[in-house]
C-alpha cells in the first residue's frame, strides 16, 4: 500500500491503460500465433498434398506409355510367328512407330523368342536408330544403324559377348506373368542411369507361348523433376520402392559405387538424411496400420531432432506391378517463421502503442486483428482448395508479409513459373467449373479445348540447349495468348504440351477456325532459334459437349485428336 500511495494521478491515469494495452498486445500476440498456427497448419497439408499428387502424376506421365508402346509393337490378339525370318521388315515397321510413341523415355523396344531369337529396335533420335537381331541361337546379336522408318541398313558389326534372351530377367518375368508385368528396378551399365522394363508376353496362332516383348524406361527425368521440386530449405521430397529402395530424392542420390566398383542402388536408410530416413519409417509405419491406405494422406511426426513435422505420403500401383511410395516431409518451423516474427512485431506495435498513445495503441491493435481475421479466413479457403481467391491484405509489416506469402504460395500453386500461364490444375479445374455454368445456369454456349503439342522439341533441346528450349516454351506461351481472345484460357500442361479453354464457340466450325489461327501463329519462324523445325506445333481440338461431358475427357479427345493431325501431316 506503501508504493501505491506514492504513485501520482497522472501514473494512475497512465499505469492501468499502459497495462491494459501490454495485456492486449500479449492477448493479440497469442491470438496471432494460434491463427498463424492453425493457417500454416492448413496451408501445409494442402500443400504437401498438393506437392505429392503433382509427383503422383509425374510418375504417371512418366509410366503410362510404356503399355501403349508394347501394344503399338505387338497388338493384343496379334499372333507372333515360329521364327521371325520372314517378319523382319513388320517387325522393324512396327516397333519403329512404337518407339515413336514416347521416344523419351520408351526409345527401346525389343522380342525374344522361344527359340532364342532376338528383335530389338534402339532410337537414338526421331531419324536415327539401330537395329539389334539375332536369328539363330548359337550366334551373337548383330547391331546395324540406319536413319528413318525405311532407312537402309548398315553394316553390320556382331556383339563380342553372347546375348542369350531367354537367360534374362525381363523374359522370364514375362513368361510367367499372364499380363503386363514390370521388372526390378536395376541400373543400366552403358548409361549408368536407373531403369525399369515393363514387359508381356506374346502368344502363337494357336495361343501357345511364342516369346515376350519389353521395353526400357529410364528413370532419370522422374529422378531430374524431384530435385526441381520448389521446397523449403529443410524439406525432402522422394520416390521410393517398398523394399526402402530410392527411386529419386530431392536431396540424395539413388545410387553409390559398390565395393567391386560398380554402381549398387542405395536403400533410404543409407542415405545419410535423417529426415529422409525418420520420414519413410513413419510412412512405413502408417501403411503397416489398418487405416493407413494408399492415400494420398497427410501425417505429423517428430523429426531427428524432435521437431515437428509435416508429410503427406501416397502408394502409386498399377495392375503391371508397379509398386512405389512418394513422400514429402516439411519441418514444420520452415512455416512458421513468418507466424513468429509476426507476433514479435505485435508486441512491439503494442508496446509502442502504450508510450505513444492509448488511442492509437487501441487502432492499431483493431487494424491488426480485422487482418489477422482476414489471413485465417484465407487460410481456410486455400485449405478448401479454393486458389483463386485473394487476400487482400495490404500493409507492409509482419502481417502483410504473411499475406504475401499466402498470396504468393496461391499464385505458386496456380502459375508454371517458366511461360507464366496458368498449370496444369488450373485448366483442369476451370473446365470442370465451364461444365458446371452449363449444366447449372443453361448456358446452351458451346466452348472448345484445344491441345498442343510441340512437334520435334526435344531436337531443339538437343541442338541448342534447355535455355533456348525455354526460351521456345517462353514464345509459344505468349503466341497462344495473342492468338486467343482475352476470356479464354492459355496453360501450360505438362513440358510442351499446352491446353487453351475457348470460353465459348459458334459451333465446330467456328472452333475448328481458331485452331487453324492458333496453328498459324504457332508456326511462324521463332524468334527464340531461327533454325527450329518449321512446324512447330500440332493442335487438336475437342468441343463440348460432342467430345466429352468431363473435363478430363475433354482433354483427352483433344489429346487425340492432336495425334490423329500429327499423323495425318506424317503421311498416316
Amino acid at each position: 500500500m506503501t508504493f501505491l500511495s506514492r504513485l501520482t494521478l497522472r501514473q494512475w491515469l497512465i499505469l492501468p491503460y499502459v497495462a491494459l494495452v501490454l495485456g492486449i498486445a500479449l492477448l493479440i500476440g497469442a491470438l496471432s500465433y494460434r491463427a498463424g498456427s492453425h493457417a500454416v497448419d492448413t496451408v501445409a497439408e494442402h500443400l504437401l498434398i498438393e506437392t505429392v499428387q503433382r509427383i503422383g502424376q509425374a510418375v504417371d506421365r512418366h509410366v503410362v506409355g510404356s503399355a501403349a508402346v508394347l501394344e503399338a509393337a505387338f497388338p493384343n490378339g496379334m499372333a507372333a510367328p515360329e521364327l521371325i525370318d520372314a517378319e523382319i521388315e513388320a517387325l522393324r515397321t512396327r516397333f519403329w512407330i512404337a518407339t515413336t510413341l514416347h521416344l523419351d523415355p520408351n526409345n527401346y523396344v525389343y522380342y525374344g523368342s522361344r527359340h532364342g531369337q532376338f528383335f530389338g529396335l534402339w532410337r537414338d533420335s526421331a531419324q536415327e536408330g539401330e537395329l539389334r537381331l539375332r536369328l539363330r541361337a548359337d550366334e551373337p546379336r548383330r547391331i546395324m544403324h540406319f536413319a528413318g522408318i525405311q532407312g537402309a541398313l548398315g553394316a553390320p558389326q556382331s556383339e563380342s559377348r553372347m546375348f542369350e534372351p531367354r537367360e534374362r530377367p525381363w523374359y522370364k518375368a514375362g513368361e510367367r506373368a499372364t499380363r503386363h508385368t514390370w521388372t526390378s528396378i536395376y541400373i543400366d551399365f552403358r548409361n549408368l542411369e536407373l531403369v525399369a522394363t515393363r514387359a508381356r508376353r506374346v502368344l502363337g496362332a494357336g495361343g501357345e507361348f511364342q516369346g515376350v516383348v519389353a521395353t526400357d524406361l529410364s528413370l532419370r527425368k522422374l529422378n531430374d523433376f524431384v530435385r526441381g521440386l520448389a521446397l523449403s530449405a529443410n524439406a525432402v521430397a522422394f520416390i521410393v520402392e517398398p523394399d526402402g529402395k530410392l527411386i529419386a530424392s530431392s536431396r540424395s542420390a539413388n545410387m553409390r559405387p559398390g565395393a567391386d566398383g560398380r554402381n549398387e542402388r542405395i536403400a533410404v536408410d543409407e542415405s545419410g538424411q535423417a529426415l529422409q530416413i525418420a520420414a519413410y519409417a513413419r510412412v512405413r509405419e502408417a501403411l503397416a496400420a489398418p487405416e493407413g491406405g494408399a492415400g494420398p494422406r497427410s501425417l505429423q511426426m517428430s523429426g531427428p531432432q524432435g521437431e515437428a513435422v509435416h508429410l503427406a505420403y501416397s502408394r502409386l500401383r498399377d495392375d503391371a506391378g508397379l509398386d512405389w511410395i512418394t513422400v514429402v516431409a516439411v519441418p514444420r518451423g520452415d512455416f512458421l517463421g513468418g507466424v513468429l516474427r509476426n507476433v514479435a512485431g505485435t508486441a512491439v506495435i503494442g508496446l509502442v502503442a502504450a508510450l505513444a498513445a492509448v488511442a492509437i495503441g487501441l487502432t492499431i491493435l483493431a487494424w491488426v486483428g480485422r487482418d489477422l481475421a482476414r489471413v485465417a479466413t484465407a487460410a481456410r479457403q486455400i485449405g478448401e482448395g479454393r486458389l483463386d481467391v485473394p487476400l487482400e491484405v495490404r500493409r507492409n509489416d509482419e502481417i502483410g508479409a504473411l499475406a504475401a506469402s499466402f498470396n504468393w504460395m496461391q499464385q505458386r500453386l496456380r502459375m508454371d513459373p517458366l511461360t507464366g500461364l496458368v498449370n496444369r490444375d488450373v485448366i483442369v479445374r476451370s473446365i470442370a467449373a465451364r461444365i458446371a455454368l452449363h449444366r447449372r445456369a443453361g448456358d446452351l454456349r458451346p466452348f472448345a479445348v484445344l491441345f498442343i503439342d510441340l512437334d520435334r522439341f526435344k531436337q531443339i533441346n538437343d541442338r541448342f540447349g534447355h535455355a533456348a528450349g525455354d526460351r521456345v516454351l517462353v514464345e509459344v506461351g505468349a503466341r497462344l495468348r495473342r492468338s486467343t481472345r482475352e476470356a479464354d484460357l492459355v496453360a501450360r500442361y505438362a513440358g510442351d504440351e499446352f491446353v487453351v479453354l475457348l470460353e465459348s464457340v459458334a459451333d465446330a466450325a467456328a472452333a475448328g477456325q481458331v485452331r487453324d489461327t492458333v496453328e498459324r501463329a504457332l508456326n511462324r519462324p521463332l524468334d527464340a532459334t531461327a533454325d527450329a523445325p518449321q512446324r512447330l506445333g500440332t493442335v487438336g481440338l475437342a468441343v463440348f459437349p460432342h467430345d466429352g461431358q468431363s473435363a478430363e475427357d475433354l482433354i483427352r479427345a483433344a489429346d487425340h485428336d492432336m495425334y490423329e493431325r500429327k499423323r495425318a501431316a506424317r503421311g498416316g
